[in-house]
């Protein structure tokens, strides 16, 4: 990680010509590195960050090609302006801005760049089948061939240098929080199987895995999941994991949950797959594995039928069942009421002007601390966003030592948290001006949060795709020409995963989106970002229900939304008269709403504070 980019790309070229392929002392002549790690995970260990190592930008998203004359990494609309500061060194990265017109794709690009005859590598353990056929597909069709390597060539470079994997104890996860025993969801699984004709089902996704069997880890920092296979037949259910990992408690919970598991090295997977495929699995049935799982194990299977659509884990998964949703509405409240003291501390320091002042990085660590005294509290959920003026712009910015400012009453405050607690995953985001904000800076802020309301009380018929929904909350920005590059709305986990897909709320439609259900829990967060001023986004979790219309034509059932996070909205941000009076009435009930979940958690001189700032912070618009 010492290394400096430049040389970095030196030696990784020098490692490309020496790759063997068909034609002897050619090499390859491109190198695809992806984000993720053999799960596809989208926060990943240290060990697995090839492409941060190579390229220098530490965003979550982001896939960098390399040939041998130049490099360059895509990134999405959240990423732009971190990337341009983090490539190394940047005059030997090209950005290319997913969504934007003129930005080809990696395979166009690839196509247009390469000689004739080129051989293009990619570590198949970390590229999902689909994205891994279609490559291929074009690439062929261009002339050229991508191959697999056997060997990752970063990890070759990266040698003694990187970070070891993390394997840390498996836990269970009560019934308590859970509801439904992992022998019920092994058993609801054979069903889909048995319907489907498929005689083993692979889950590969690591939350996927920890849902299905009662179990949390800590692998993957921020993520309570930990690094195994599943594979149920309808006999047995395979679990590759070092069993060593598995705490005596986490053993006896498997069998309590009638669910007596077949254990084997992590690593042999790909073998075991390649002897279901050569025993024709089950009286010749398919096996059931998504297309979203990397390509080693969709090879490792080849030459049987496959069935790869979403799996019935995943469904369960999703839609939450009624302990969930009252598990996730217990941790929001308290979240929340960890927030709110926070806030209430933060301006009372801003506005004392006080030595030392609190900065971004101090006022993360505050906010860590009190959600730490909240009951179940596990961690964070993913790194504090504390971010003031041009920084609240970086969409995923994270301070560092180097970019810390104080928080004042001079500019924008934006917080992005989130924790984990036994209970339930929380996300939320607020924006704060502790002086007097621009009649720009109003402006913004209030059409962020009419698009955060109009989602917010929307009625939409059942199994509607997410991002029919998206237009709501940037109508009010686009109708003045603002616009934000991010989705508008992720899935939350119950004490998984704070993204959790498939389903989501975005500009761009999501292949395996099932369509909006009751018991689904979403984000809700519109923004807007002016780059080098500030940053404004607004998040609520809130999950689906019922909707109670008037009419029910053809027996449609129509649904809308709940929340369940309860954090104050800054009216002194608000520019009323941009507000109709639907949406003053939306404000004022929410906030008496969060009186009254938060007001109980609130009592006692150690949270006399807290208890008076949401009182001030609530207190009903009018015009």
């Amino acid at each position: 990680m010492s290394r400096s980019g430049a040389l970095k790309l030196s030696k990784l070229r020098e490692l490309m010509s020496q790759v063997p392929t068909r034609e002897k002392g050619r090499g390859i002549q491109a190198l695809l590195v992806a984000s993720e790690d053999a799960h596809l995970s989208e926060y990943i260990t240290d060990h697995d960050k090839r492409r941060e190592f190579i390229s220098g930008f530490k965003g979550s998203l982001g896939t960098a090609v390399i040939t041998q004359k130049e490099a360059a990494l895509w990134t999405d609309g959240r990423y732009y302006t971190q990337a341009a500061t983090e490539l190394d060194p940047p005059d030997a990265w090209i950005l290319m801005k997913r969504g934007t017109a003129g930005t080809p794709s990696e395979e166009d690009w690839l196509v247009s760049e390469l000689p004739a005859n080129s051989t293009v590598g990619a570590d198949p353990n970390l590229l999902c089948y689909s994205t891994w056929v279609h490559l291929e597909a074009v690439l062929t069709g261009a002339g050229h061939s991508l191959l697999a390597l056997e060997e990752n060539l970063i990890d070759q470079l990266w040698g003694d240098e990187q970070p070891p994997l993390t394997l840390n104890p498996i836990v269970p996860q009560l019934l308590k929080y859970t509801g439904n025993k992992g022998g019920d969801k092994i058993a609801k699984c054979r069903a889909e199987m048995k319907e489907n004709r498929v005689g083993a089902l692979v889950i590969t996704y690591l939350d996927e895995i920890a849902y299905l069997l009662n179990l949390r880890g800590s692998d993957i920092p921020y993520n309570p999941v930990f690094f195994a296979y599943v594979i149920i037949t309808p006999s047995d259910v395979h679990f590759f994991v070092d069993k060593s990992r598995l705490t005596a408690e986490a053993e006896a919970h498997l069998a309590d949950e009638g669910v007596p598991v077949v254990y084997h090295p992590y690593e042999d997977v790909k073998k075991f797959l390649q002897e279901l495929a050569f025993g024709r699995v089950v009286k010749d049935e398919k096996i059931w594995i998504h297309n979203n799982a990397n390509y080693a194990l969709h090879y490792a299977c080849a030459g049987v039928s496959k069935h790869v659509s979403i799996t019935p884990t995943r469904m369960m998964q999703i839609v939450k069942n009624e302990v969930e949703i009252e598990s996730m509405k217990r941790a929001h409240a308290r979240d929340a009421a960890a927030l709110v003291k926070y806030f209430a501390w933060l301006e009372d320091k801003v506005k004392r002007k006080g030595q030392p002042p609190v900065t971004e990085i101090s006022g993360a660590t505050q906010l860590e601390q009190f959600r730490s005294e909240m009951e179940n509290f596990v961690g964070l959920s993913f790194p504090t966003i504390s971010s003031v003026g041009a920084h609240g712009a970086i969409i995923h910015y994270t301070p560092s030592a180097d970019t810390d400012v104080p928080i004042t009453d001079k500019e924008i405050y934006l917080c992005d948290s989130g924790a984990q607690y036994y209970d339930g995953t929380t996300d939320v985001t607020r924006t704060f001006h502790f002086g007097e904000p621009t009649n720009f800076q109003r402006e913004c802020f209030t059409r962020v949060f009419k698009g955060q309301t109009a989602l917010a009380t929307a009625v939409f018929p059942i199994f509607l795709k997410g991002n029919y929904l998206d237009t709501l909350a940037r109508k009010s920005l686009w109708d003045v020409g603002l616009h934000y590059l991010h989705g508008t709305g992720h899935g939350v986990g119950a004490y998984l995963n704070v993204h959790e897909g498939p389903n989501g709320i975005s500009w761009r439609p999501l292949p395996d989106d099932p369509g909006v259900q009751p018991g689904i829990f979403f984000s809700n967060e519109p923004g807007f970002y002016e780059d080098g001023q500030f940053g404004v986004r607004l998040e609520n979790v809130q999950y689906v229900v019922p909707a109670n219309t008037p009419y029910h034509h053809r027996d449609l059932q129509f649904l809308t939304f709940e929340p369940v996070t309860f954090v104050p909205i800054q009216t002194n941000l608000l520019d009323v008269s941009l507000l109709s009076d639907e949406e003053i009435t939306y404000l004022n009930n929410y906030h008496a709403r969060c009186v009254e979940v938060l007001q109980p958690l609130l009592q006692g001189e150690k949270n006399a504070q807290a208890l008076e700032w949401l009182k001030k912070e609530t207190r009903p618009v009018s015009r």
